[in-house]
């Protein structure tokens, strides 16, 4: 018996892409239609080009997949040992709670030393310091005093030689008064220069002789004063004796007070 041959059943791409190419074919009726619709002013025939959609190539089912075997199961882990569970802890007891005023104790009494025993004196030795220290203050007393005798004559001295001084200024200011009283002022004098002379005495004052050591610049004053010096003979004596001096060194000025 003899089978009838199978037709080639029509590939599934070849339906797709004549429903495509039949829809675009309405598509650009329909567009033709409202074109012409909307543009009824213009007399200008519009030309259409139908493109017809290229049809799609075939498509071929992907091969079927490899089965994939399943995983074998992994063993079961053993069951985890219950643990003991831990005793509870007890509480801690506190403590009782402190009084807000807290009494300070009372300091301790700190223990008092206990004198200690003197070694016997030595009676030999006690002498010999008493002694030692008398010794001391007198020496400090003897320098005491030798330094207070120093410390007076020294003033003594300066009083003295102040009291020197004084007497020998004094001296000379009555000598300078007498010859000033002696002076007959030039009247070609001008200014106020001062001559210094060199006078030479006797003990009981008497002049021996005068001599110009420092003129004036004025022959004039100089030679008034020399003259008032040689009339003041005698010129007073000092005080006291030991005062006394041989020559004597007198400066005069015009205007002196």
């Amino acid at each position: 018996m003899v089978e009838p041959p199978v037709k080639p059943r029509p590939a599934p791409g070849k339906r797709i892409s004549l429903a495509l190419a039949v829809l675009m074919h309405v598509a650009l009726a329909l567009l033709i239609v409202y074109g012409i619709h909307w543009q009824t002013r213009q007399t200008e025939a519009v030309s259409v080009d139908l493109v017809r959609a290229v049809p799609e190539p075939p498509t071929f089912a992907p091969p079927p997949k490899p089965e994939s075997k399943p995983e074998p199961k992994p063993e079961p882990k053993p069951e985890p040992k219950p643990q003991p569970k831990p005793e509870p802890k007890p509480e801690p007891v506190k403590p009782p709670p402190k009084p807000d005023i807290v009494q300070k104790e009372k300091p301790k009494p700190e223990p008092r030393p206990e004198p200690k025993a003197e070694p016997p004196k030595d009676p030999f030795k006690e002498q010999l310091e008493r002694e030692l220290k008398e010794a001391e203050k007198r020496k400090a007393a003897a320098a005491a005093a030798q330094e207070a005798a120093k410390e007076l004559a020294a003033l003594k001295a300066q009083q003295a030689s102040q009291a020197q001084s004084n007497a020998m200024a004094d001296y000379i200011a009555r000598i300078r008064g007498k010859v000033r009283g002696n002076i007959v002022l030039p009247a070609e004098v001008k200014g106020n220069p001062e001559a210094v002379f060199e006078v030479t005495q006797l003990p009981s004052g008497e002049v021996l002789a005068v001599r110009l050591k420092k003129s004036s610049g004025n022959a004039a004053w100089d030679a008034a004063t020399e003259r008032a010096i040689h009339k003041s003979s005698p010129l007073p004596t000092p005080a006291q004796k030991e005062l006394f001096s041989r020559t004597l060194e007198l400066r005069f000025r015009p205007l002196e007070e």
